[in-house]
């Protein structure tokens, strides 16, 4: 029989959205573990239901991650997968033209985009079987969206995520044979006052730009609605479905 302990992870913990939901999650009264996965503990954290998890995300070193995960009791019901570059020093950028296209770049940007979140998916199928509805949300982004380029530009930052969108959609087929209770969301946060966005924001309007508060506490209550596992959702903070 399973056990009545609630559990939670955040992978990439320590970005800023991923510290919002590290903190939210420790305030949920129905949740009574959080484990964070980040390259360092972030210490302004002291929440007693926080347990750390140092990973470099190596496909080793999160396999060994899963298993401490694995050997835990009880049954997790949010999982967020948060990792994500969009630029990098004076290397990494959105490209504007193909004359930008730097292939060591493409490939930082895959790694961290694409093939991190899909080793996770890798190794978490078996802890995430469970009877409890679990919601598994990735960190994708509008620009993902094949349907949507209007614009162009940003080739790195763009097909990373549209092939994180394919890999999610894929998954969540296997997932629903594997792993029944398992609903995958790929998730628009929209532009958020962080790092990642920081360098570009200053063409967005003030009402268009979050908080990661803000965009931590529209995605716990959006994946409180969500009552039935199906097909991936692709959507965004207001949990408008965005095309694929």
């Amino acid at each position: 029989m399973s056990s009545s302990i609630m559990k939670s992870l955040v992978i990439g913990a320590s970005s800023e959205i991923g510290k919002q939901l590290v903190n939210r999650l420790c305030s949920d009264q129905c949740i009574d573990r959080v484990y964070a996965v980040s390259r360092r503990p972030v210490e302004a954290i002291l929440s007693k239901k926080v347990s750390w998890i140092v990973c470099d995300y190596k496909e080793l070193d999160i396999a060994k991650a899963v298993q401490v995960l694995k050997d835990e009791p009880g049954d997790f019901i949010r999982v967020f997968i948060c990792n994500g570059i969009l630029h990098e020093g004076d290397n990494i950028f959105p490209e504007k033209r193909l004359e930008d296209i730097d292939l060591s770049s493409v490939e930082e940007v895959f790694k961290v985009n694409t093939f991190t979140p899909l080793i996770w998916l890798k190794h978490l199928l078996e802890p995430l079987r469970s009877h409890q509805l679990c919601t598994l949300t990735l960190f994708s982004a509008r620009v993902g969206s094949i349907s949507d380029n209007k614009l162009g530009g940003w080739y790195s930052y763009r097909a990373s995520k549209a092939a994180l969108n394919m890999l999610i959609k894929t998954a969540s087929i296997e997932y629903a044979r594997r792993a029944k209770n398992v609903q995958l969301v790929a998730f628009h946060p929209g532009t958020t006052d962080t790092a990642l966005s920081r360098p570009f924001k200053k063409n967005v309007p003030p009402e268009k730009l979050f908080s990661a508060e803000f965009v931590a506490a529209q995605l716990l209550s959006i994946l409180d609605n969500i009552k039935k596992v199906g097909d991936a959702l692709y959507i965004d903070w207001q949990a408008n479905e965005i095309q694929w």
